[in-house]
């Protein structure tokens, strides 16, 4: 099983790459779980995880399943 670095850091991946294909800029993505613009770039980073609650509202955002992000 992969480390929590290397999870979080695939996780950080997959988040970059769905907000890239919807066109939002990391400010607007943010406003939408409620979390400052500098904690989600912490996200997409790496440095980071988002609350389940978080990842869930982001996953809404893009209409995908929740676990799309951590594949």
């Amino acid at each position: 099983m992969a480390d929590l670095e290397t999870l979080r850091k695939h996780l950080g991946q997959n988040l970059r790459r769905a907000r890239a294909q919807a066109g939002l800029s990391q400010r607007e993505v943010a406003q939408h779980p409620g979390v400052s613009r500098p904690t989600y770039t912490y996200y997409e980073t790496g440095h980071t995880a988002p609350s389940v609650f978080d990842l869930y509202r982001l996953a809404q955002l893009y209409g995908c399943p929740m676990e799309d992000f951590l594949r």
